[in-house]
């Protein structure tokens, strides 16, 4: 029988092998999409998983199958300082106005040539690079994962199901803090002990906040296989 330490490591391990195996998908998206245009499908692919599986779990494909995701956790945090993420720019109204914005131009630039899906493809990629390099400039200069802040694909699912499948925080929590240096986004779990339930709609659905609780105070709302 697995004991809780072994449990733990697993899931963690898994998620990384997972992010490794994924991150490939986005870096040769970006260095060949400008020759090949095609590919620029797979950040479709990835909005359309995203928008989906938020219905169910939430942010769980930000923390879990996002290609640019793994690629900063695993390739850009390990080079750069953690720093704070704004409250404006976790703030909704600031967030819509990016969703806005982004969305509304991928739309004006597809409606150009919208019966060639070569022109769709390079749209596709040139959202990708140039908010890539966006997210980029901000780890280096904020936090790792700020751009995940303001994301549109996050920010729907934030909308869409941030509310599903909880973090539970039990009364064993110390207060230690280790969960929220843990976690991806830095999100203030430790504060929520007294409501007994992390309600931030952010949660990534990762487990690496679990794992890191040296008094196994926090699991999920619901049972996982």
């Amino acid at each position: 029988m697995e004991t809780v330490a072994q449990e733990k490591y697993q899931a963690v391990s898994h998620r990384r092998n997972l992010q490794w195996a994924l991150m490939p998908i986005m870096l040769v998206t970006l260095s060949l999409g400008w020759k090949y245009p095609l590919l620029g499908f797979t950040v479709a692919g990835a909005m359309l998983t995203g928008v989906v599986e938020a219905f169910y779990k939430g942010r769980y494909v930000c923390g879990n199958l996002c290609p640019r995701g793994a690629f900063f956790d695993r390739l850009v945090a390990p080079l750069t300082r953690r720093g704070v993420i704004p409250g404006f720019m976790r703030q909704m109204p600031f967030r819509l106005g990016v969703l806005s914005t982004l969305m509304g131009f991928m739309g004006w630039r597809i409606a150009l040539n919208p019966s060639d899906l070569q022109h769709w493809g390079m749209v596709f990629w040139t959202m990708c690079a140039v908010t890539t390099a966006i997210g980029v400039g901000l780890a280096f200069t904020l936090h790792p994962r700020a751009w995940c802040a303001i994301c549109p694909m996050g920010t729907m699912q934030n909308l869409i199901g941030g509310h599903k499948d909880r973090l539970q925080i039990s009364h064993n929590c110390r207060e230690c803090g280790r969960c929220e240096t843990a976690c991806p986004m830095s999100l203030p779990i430790a504060r929520h002990k007294e409501t007994g339930t992390l309600t931030d709609r952010d949660c990534l659905k990762c487990p690496e906040c679990i794992a890191s609780c040296p008094s196994n105070a926090l699991q999920w709302s619901e049972k996982r296989s």
